[in-house]
């Protein structure tokens, strides 16, 4: 965008005062020089014929006298208008006699014009800073924590151990620095907390605050961020800044990668921010000291940061904080449920089981829905019936009661999800069943919901061939016992073709062996297949979805009592649990 120069700019403030000074007929009033008369003195210059010419004011009279001396003279309010004779006398007298609007100047029309050039020059002036891009904007780049307010402290903090080890090594150094520098080993200058939304990097160096007993500055990534060249470059400066004043300190800076974003390509249009991320490096690690300066940035986004900014020296150390474990979930339900009044059969052993891959935000979230439906129950503490409808709601969605479904929906419906679960149950190495229901939720109609028991971290093909199976349960049930096939089974296919990709493409688990093939739809410069592997790469993706149906279609043909079953149970009760469907089936789970 193209700024005005400095000439222009002027050139514009002075055209507005020109502008402003012409609007203002008061302030282009000549400034009268004659001095005041009494008027006493003013009926005995008429008198004695010594009057040469008169201006009527608003508010008196300018008189001009024959010797060429001028007065200015106070006359009583109608005085003129008043005393006809004395105008036709003084006419008589040969008296020039003229009318003018003006009135005096005094001391406030002074002050007018004063007060008048200043509003004009002060907003000239802003114009003129706006335009080179020195805005009077606040140049604070940092708020100080104030400690006496943060209560939150490492006690508080559950499921990242590891993390948590890493940052207490920093709030020792900054206690006792005397205690790493016998070694002869130094402080981190920086650390980055890296991690999906929601497990809980915010809140860890919220328990720094509370722990180091130190000066906390801390940011956002966006307040460095601003349209005006040098502002988000000078907010760094004076963070730094304020933090030097401190023997120790720690910045916090939330949010790094609106700042820290990769440098290079094509456009022009983030020089700005370019120039504050130049500054922070040099702050970082320049010329300038920063002994007792710790700074800890928080993002989701660490792929798009600068490699700069990652060196060794800067952020010396990379955090992760990721989705805990089944003991990091009860260590999370234990601090959350501090403030719940819960029932004794509360088991948050099992709670923690049955929420695998909750991040620390969603087991919050799930204990205050807990509480908040005991409390719509009127119960004076949270059950365990509260922890499970809390759990559907956030893993399937609300309830939609209101929907109206037509009998041919709800029986097409309760086939579909019967022939999930069936073929999950039949399956050794699918995820144990929880629950189905046909009250739809969220954008579902139906749900059949899955639990593992136990953390999973890489995949079988065992696994993912047997959840294939699963989805398509549900079209083949409905073309065994309907005769034909809905569109509910539309996110079924999407989620089951999109899996067998992954098999053929990424996890090399296909007789075109182990070799990662980059599709068209990766958005990589070469990343077009060949047309003979492309079609090969289809028919292995169509060969496992298949296969999956076949299977589904085999489980189900065998146990068509146990399918009609479930089926009704789910049209009568609309909602039936894992252990419930295995009774029907009549087939415990191997």
């Amino acid at each position: 965008m193209h700024r005005p120069t400095t000439k222009q700019m002027w050139a514009i403030a002075a055209l507005i005062l020109i502008v402003a000074l012409a609007a203002s007929p008061r302030l282009l009033r000549p400034v009268p020089t004659t001095p005041d008369a009494p008027f006493s003195d003013f009926l005995l210059d008429v008198q004695h014929d010594r009057v040469a010419a008169l201006v009527v004011l608003a508010n008196g009279l300018e008189v001009t006298r024959r010797s060429g001396d001028r007065a200015l003279v106070a006359v009583p309010a109608g005085y003129i208008a008043g005393n006809p004779a004395l105008v036709a006398d003084l006419a008589k007298k040969g008296v020039r006699i003229d009318v003018s609007g003006r009135t005096p100047s005094t001391a406030v029309d002074y002050l007018w014009l004063l007060l008048t050039a200043a509003f004009v020059g002060s907003f000239g002036f802003a114009i003129y800073r706006v335009g080179t891009g020195r805005a009077l904007v606040p140049n604070t780049g940092g708020r100080r924590a104030d400690l006496g307010s943060i209560s939150v402290t490492f006690d508080d903090v559950a499921g990242v151990e590891e993390a948590k080890e890493e940052v207490r090594e920093v709030v020792d150094f900054l206690r006792t620095p005397g205690r790493f520098g016998t070694v002869g080993g130094r402080i981190p200058k920086g650390i980055l907390l890296v991690g999906p939304p929601g497990m809980g990097k915010t809140l860890l160096a919220r328990s720094i605050a509370g722990e180091a007993k130190v000066p906390f500055l801390y940011s956002s990534g966006s307040d460095f961020v601003e349209m005006y060249a040098g502002i988000g470059a000078s907010r760094i400066r004076r963070l730094f800044k304020d933090a030097r004043r401190h023997p120790a300190c720690i910045i916090f800076i939330d949010e790094v990668d609106a700042v820290g974003r990769s440098r290079g390509g094509n456009s022009l249009t983030h020089e700005e921010r370019e120039q504050t991320l130049n500054q922070l490096l040099v702050e970082m690690d320049g010329f300038a000291p920063n002994q007792g300066i710790v700074v800890i940035a928080a993002t989701n986004r660490a792929d798009i940061l600068d490699g700069a900014l990652l060196r060794p020296g800067r952020f010396d150390r990379q955090v992760v904080v990721g989705a805990p474990d089944v003991n990091g979930r009860e260590q999370i339900l234990k601090v959350h449920a501090r403030k719940l009044a819960l029932a004794p059969d509360i088991d948050l052993r099992a709670t923690a089981r049955g929420t695998p891959g909750f991040s620390g935000a969603d087991l919050a979230n799930l204990l205050n829905e807990a509480a908040l439906l005991a409390t719509r129950a009127d119960r004076s503490a949270v059950t365990a019936a509260d922890l499970d409808g809390a759990r559907d709601k956030v893993m399937m969605g609300v309830e939609r009661r209101s929907l109206s479904m037509s009998d041919h929906e709800r029986r097409a419906c309760a086939y579909h999800e019967a022939g999930h679960a069936v073929v999950a149950v039949a399956l050794p190495h699918a995820d144990p069943l929880h629950k189905v229901t046909i009250i739809p939720r969220g954008r579902a109609l139906g749900l059949t919901m899955q639990l593992p028991e136990r953390d999973r971290h890489v995949h079988s093909r065992e696994f993912l061939e047997a959840q294939i199976a699963v989805l398509m349960g549900g079209r083949a049930a409905e073309e065994i016992f309907l005769g034909q096939a809905t569109s509910g089974a539309a996110n079924d296919i999407e989620r089951a073709t999109e899996m067998a990709r992954r098999m053929v493409c990424e996890f090399g688990m296909s007789p075109m062996g182990p070799l990662a093939f980059r599709t068209t739809g990766d958005n990589t410069r070469g990343a077009g297949l060949s047309e003979a592997t492309a079609q090969a790469v289809d028919n292995e993706i169509h060969k496992l979805v298949m296969s999956g149906d076949e299977i589904a279609r085999k489980i189900l043909t065998t146990r068509r009592a146990g399918v009609e079953n479930l089926a009704n149970a789910l049209l009568a009760e609309e909602s039936v649990d894992g252990d419930t469907v295995r009774d029907l089936l009549a087939a415990p789970r191997a």
